[in-house]
């Protein structure tokens, strides 16, 4: 933790990209590596991560994204998209992965699996799909904190229309949809917003000790 706070101090949503410059495949299977080890509930981790390197796909989605240049300027775009219509045939897979990860016989874990297919299925299809969402943002966390650690620039983003993201990467066929998007890379020398101070509210005003 000796370099986490000064890490996350350093850090920013890069408004300008230098477009030049690239994320090694090294640095980028490092953050690969901190989403997939992501925490999740349940650890069902319901969501596909998408990267996208094809500049002509990435022209595509800068209409989709509000004209934003970090579309196409940054070395990568991560488009973070939840699993819809999600059910028991999930819950099934996840617990052969964990059978088969934890040698375990795959009946010693049918309670559980009755658990979870007793709360997610008497959810609504929205609510389900709000649920898968907002694993996401859990997986997204764990990419920007990687990425500063290794002093890698990210622009967490919201300002896009999923519709047509789902259309553009055919995501709607695969019962996907685009919840939250990261640009990543490094930032401009031009991007004034790096010497910006930081805007935090004070702990007075976050903290609640009860």
């Amino acid at each position: 933790m000796s370099t986490f706070i000064e890490n996350q101090n350093w850090r920013y949503a890069t408004k300008k990209f230098d477009a030049t410059k690239k994320v090694s495949t090294k640095d980028l299977e490092t953050l690969k590596e901190a989403i997939r080890l992501s925490s999740s509930s349940y650890g069902l981790q319901l969501y596909k991560i998408i990267i996208v390197e094809n500049p002509e796909i990435r022209a595509k989605l800068q209409p989709a994204s509000w004209g934003q240049t970090q579309i196409v300027d940054a070395s990568h775009l991560i488009v973070f998209a939840n699993q819809t219509n999600i059910g028991s045939a999930e819950i099934d897979s996840y617990l052969e992965n964990v059978s088969q990860t934890r040698s375990l016989p795959i009946d010693a874990l049918s309670g559980y699996g009755d658990f979870m297919k007793g709360n997610v299925n008497s959810l609504t299809e929205e609510a389900k799909n709000v649920w898968t969402a907002k694993q996401t943002y859990i997986a997204l966390a764990n990419l920007i904190s990687a990425a500063a650690e290794l002093k890698i620039d990210t622009t967490p983003m919201e300002g896009f229309d999923a519709k047509q993201y789902n259309e553009i990467l055919g995501l709607d066929k695969l019962n996907l949809n685009a919840a939250v998007i990261a640009a990543v890379g490094y930032r401009h020398e031009e991007d004034d917003t790096q010497h910006y101070k930081k805007v935090r509210k004070s702990n007075e005003d976050l903290y609640i000790t009860i």
